[in-house]
């Protein structure tokens, strides 16, 4: 009786908080669990990279296209490249009952909410903001001021963590992995995403509410 379907993940978070590492650890933990999802982009495909697998190449004109036909679950802008989540690749894969996860930052996130309700939202956060700004220097690839625009970001952000269904304090990688399995699973079970299995139970029970 369980749910055949497959749920629509998003791991969002600050820049920083490891909801990168979080991802890679979950897929390589349970790899016939979960899909990381794939995004249309507009950027040219580098050496080594193929079609499908780090990205759908698309055409300016052609992203543009799926934004005029609703194609796209989610999609921004930076740097005058364009990414997006393409529906069609996402509602396949729930519906062949496999959870699909989205590493997407939090303005998507909202905008996959709006066209799919039951998505999952996670935010990823370190215990304060003092160990993300640890975290942030300590990969010693960034200068300070680019550091002080990411905390800038992540301030804005801190005030869109509530849309989101559970916060993931990563402050142990393996406890956080662990805890978004565990919510992944428990959400599985929820009635509000089980209602055929209790018609069916309900059914199957009419015959012997017959005597009472």
């Amino acid at each position: 009786m369980e749910n055949d379907k497959g749920l629509i993940i998003v791991l969002s978070g600050f820049s920083g908080a490891g909801k990168g590492t979080i991802m890679k650890h979950l897929l390589k933990s349970h790899p016939s669990e979960y899909h990381l999802s794939i995004s249309a982009t507009t950027r040219k495909k580098r050496p080594g990279e193929q079609e499908g697998r780090e990205y759908f190449f698309k055409s300016k004109e052609e992203f543009q296209s799926m934004i005029d036909n609703d194609e796209l679950l989610e999609y921004a802008s930076f740097n005058d490249r364009s990414y997006g989540t393409p529906k069609s690749y996402v509602e396949e894969l729930i519906n062949d009952g496999k959870d699909v996860i989205l590493e997407i930052e939090v303005q998507g996130a909202l905008q996959v909410k709006e066209k799919f309700p039951e998505a999952l939202l996670l935010f990823v956060t370190p215990p304060s903001a003092a160990v993300l700004k640890e975290r942030l220097l300590g990969r010693g690839t960034e200068e300070p001021e680019v550091v002080a625009q990411r905390m800038a970001i992540s301030s804005k952000e801190s005030y869109l963590m509530d849309n989101y269904d559970y916060l993931i304090i990563n402050d142990m990688l393996d406890d956080s992995v662990s805890k978004v399995h565990n919510i992944i699973q428990c959400e599985h079970a929820r009635t509000t995403r089980n209602g055929d299995s209790i018609k069916k139970m309900q059914e199957e029970l009419k015959e012997f509410s017959k005597g009472e």
